[in-house]
């Protein structure tokens, strides 16, 4: 091979467009898209259902229903405002908002609060 040859195929080498190709830009985002997809069923769509069911829980309050609060306040309904309820418990009448009503429940022993989270150390 010549010297004139070899520059040749060197020169053909370095010109754009010659070698291997990269693939598309609509392949890398392909899983991307796949991932949205999965966060979407696994995190977005069931803490919209559970809003949507506290929703519903805090416009069906009425009076007389046992209700737990997020702060674990166990008491009865006694009267119902637009975004208030009242409650007693034991000898004392609480007014509270209904976003504070975690769960309306049968029967007091049968509650069941969401544990507090855990604590974090500083």
């Amino acid at each position: 091979m010549t010297l004139l040859a070899s520059i040749g195929l060197f020169a053909a080498e370095a010109l754009p467009g010659s070698g291997p190709q990269p693939p598309p830009m609509w392949t890398n985002l392909v899983p991307l898209g796949l991932m949205i997809v999965v966060f979407y069923f696994l995190l977005i769509r069931p803490q919209q259902k559970q809003a949507r069911q506290q929703d519903e829980l805090r416009k069906g309050l009425k009076k007389g229903d046992k209700v737990v609060t997020s702060s674990g306040i166990l008491g009865t309904v006694v009267g119902v405002k637009d975004k208030t309820v009242t409650i007693r418990s034991d000898d004392t009448k609480l007014e509270l908002l209904k976003s504070a009503v975690a769960q309306v429940v049968e029967d007091f022993d049968k509650a069941q609060v969401d544990p507090a989270p855990a604590e974090v150390k500083k």
